[in-house]
């Protein structure tokens, strides 16, 4: 069997899962917010994680704050920036290939609180353009809440040039927030040297618990409240910690670390995989792929063949996928990032996403590319658009 859905989401890690096993047999249970001396023992450890996954995103301790994951780190972090935006502050720059949480907030904000959203400009490969982010930076100069644009895309697997984007940011005094769900345990990466503002993080796309997360802010003090409660999280996030969510994160990003170097060689099965299948059926597109991408990703579409179709084929071979499409009515549609890069139906209509990680190599592709073959040649005589 080959689970292929990292980018939707990550299997527990192998040592996530040793880890567990021994931590669910312990009598080290308690609130980490308790006073007596388990309690104390938690907290402790708590902090431990914090330091543990600074050093593995390149920030300092307190500028972590834990929570349920990316899409309350973003409502959180977006309601930070705008509450407290200028009343001569109300234009904020996006782009149009983000998580629809992202899209979805703004326009809480756009329709409640009378912020303008300015969308930016990408290329054919699914990269913003950096012209587009500093024409719309001119011409709306002191007029900026915030700008929000990725770091690597969850469809295409494409790393956006997102220090770029905050040195154009920094020039204009700018707050920049980069939804780094897919890039944090996948790729390279350096809170510091980054020089965002606001990043994110999802356990679960990176092999830890369902549920846990954290937040990394530059300036903490410019954060406020989302989820009220106590003390926990230096007041900025009520609700018992997710203490054994959290330590499966230091866990996680730990292994990530140490097996970093494996990415070169997943990048290189990946490609080997996806010329192989452009070289059996030259018709075939390889989104974005004249781009950087995350190592084990590939978006890949055969004209007039339904992405799902090409999904339940794989599964018969026990091969896990996915779609970028939004499907209703089992009629499957082109994703808003496909139609935003120009991707025509034919080929939007039939893409699938694999996504792969660390663990994975030459062996996977390579009966990848036997199923996938296989799938195409036999769906091939029977297209249906």
């Amino acid at each position: 069997m080959i689970y292929a859905d990292y980018n939707g989401s990550a299997p527990l890690l192998e040592p996530v899962k040793t880890y567990l096993m021994k931590r669910l047999e312990s009598d080290l249970y308690a609130n980490p917010n308790a006073i007596h001396s388990i309690g104390q023992k938690i907290s402790n450890g708590i902090e431990k994680c914090r330091g543990i996954i600074a050093h593995v995103v390149g920030c300092y301790p307190d500028q972590i704050f834990f929570n349920s994951g990316a899409s309350e780190g973003i409502s959180h972090i977006i309601h930070s920036i705008l509450d407290q935006a200028p009343l001569d502050k109300k234009i904020i720059i996006s782009s149009p290939i983000e998580h629809s949480v992202i899209p979805n907030t703004l326009k809480y904000y756009a329709t409640k609180r009378g912020f303008t959203i300015k969308q930016l400009e990408i290329d054919q490969e699914g990269c913003v353009l950096l012209s587009s982010l500093k024409k719309l930076l001119d011409e709306n100069k002191g007029q900026v809440a915030m700008v929000t644009v990725m770091a690597a895309n969850n469809e295409t697997g494409v790393i956006q040039p997102y220090i770029e984007i905050s040195n154009l940011c920094r020039l204009q005094n700018v707050e920049y927030f980069c939804d780094t769900t897919q890039l944090i345990g996948k790729g390279s990466f350096n809170f510091e040297q980054s020089g965002l503002d606001y990043a994110v993080c999802s356990g679960h796309k990176l092999g830890a618990l369902s549920g846990s997360g954290f937040i990394i802010a530059r300036e903490p003090s410019k954060m406020q409240s989302l989820v009220f409660g106590s003390t926990q999280e230096k007041g900025l996030r009520g609700g018992t910690q997710h203490y054994i969510g959290i330590e499966t994160l230091a866990i996680a990003l730990n292994d990530f670390k140490e097996n970093a170097h494996k990415l070169e060689d997943l990048e290189q099965a990946k490609l080997k995989f996806e010329n192989e299948i452009k070289e059996a059926f030259p018709e075939a597109v390889i989104v974005g792929g004249g781009a950087p991408r995350l190592a084990g990703t590939t978006l890949i579409g055969y004209p007039g063949i339904h992405g799902q179709a090409v999904q339940i084929e794989l599964e018969s071979n026990d091969i896990f996928v996915t779609t970028s499409a939004a499907c209703t009515d089992n009629q499957p549609e082109t994703s808003k990032v496909l139609k935003a890069m120009g991707i025509n139906d034919q080929i939007g209509r039939g893409v699938i996403r694999i996504s792969l990680s660390y663990s994975h190599g030459e062996k996977e592709y390579l009966e990848l590319a036997g199923a996938l073959k296989a799938a195409y040649a036999k769906l091939g005589k029977i297209r249906s658009f």
